[in-house]
């Protein structure tokens, strides 16, 4: 005896079964183990091809040679509708009643949009004396709306809408594309409906035919109709005063 204790020594057969044992209790250990320390599993879902976003959407229609045409009949008056102007409160269009309006739907990342902006400026001192009124809807974040006009320093109202621009556009007849321009005499009649990019020659030929209206030298048919002979006209030719690129 030297003082310590021996493990008596099993048959090698019970041996055998015993190390089974205890390996399988440890793989059961393990695993368990393994279960509760590790991560949650997560559940990806495959990409589904949705629509592109209305910001996506927008930008595609304004590289078309042919925009779209209206979405739904377009009303024969200005429907109700109430946006936020820059300053914050809510704004209809009856608030400009007894005015012929120019109103431009736009968005800042939108670059005809940008483009028609000096043009439109220049029309509003230019008609002063047949009291037209320009109105831009935005179609865009109120930030964006608000950087871009103070740095280009439009000097026209403009409304602003994201969700809201949209059924402002829908209420016209249109889908989401932009720039599209919509002139209306003194009576809330839409006269016409300009969808792309607004230039002088097509603004000039509008407005002229809203005044003649508006003074009664023509029936609303025939402003209507002057108008798209007129249109046709420019179109075969090309635009003679396109609008300037914002500086």
């Amino acid at each position: 005896m030297n003082g310590s204790c021996r493990t008596p020594r099993l048959p090698g057969a019970i041996r055998a079964l015993l190390v089974a044992i205890v390996l399988l209790g440890s793989a059961a250990v393990g695993y368990l183990a393994h279960r509760l320390t590790a991560a949650p599993a997560t559940l990806t879902p495959l990409p589904v091809r949705a629509p592109p976003p209305v910001a996506e959407a927008q930008r595609a229609s304004t590289t078309s040679d042919e925009p779209p045409p209206p979405a739904h009949k377009v009303p024969e008056n200005l429907p109700t509708i109430s946006l936020p102007a820059t300053d914050g409160r809510l704004h209809q269009l009856t608030d400009w009643k007894g005015k012929p309006l120019l109103i431009n739907f736009w968005a800042t990342w939108c670059e005809p949009c940008r483009r028609e902006i000096p043009l439109l400026m220049g029309l509003r001192r230019e008609h002063a004396a047949e009291h037209l009124e320009v109105i831009g809807i935005a179609i865009d974040a109120p930030d964006a709306v608000h950087k871009y006009a103070a740095e280009r320093r439009i000097d026209y109202p403009l409304l602003i809408g994201e969700q809201g621009g949209l059924a402002a556009a829908s209420a016209f007849g249109m889908d989401t594309v932009l720039p599209f321009s919509v002139f209306a005499d003194g009576s809330g009649r839409i006269v016409t409906l300009k969808v792309g990019e607004l230039h002088r020659d097509e603004a000039e030929l509008i407005l002229n035919r809203v005044h003649q209206l508006d003074s009664g030298a023509l029936t609303l048919a025939q402003a209507r109709a002057q108008i798209s002979e007129g249109m046709e006209r420019i179109e075969s030719r090309g635009p003679a005063g396109s609008a300037a690129t914002p500086q």
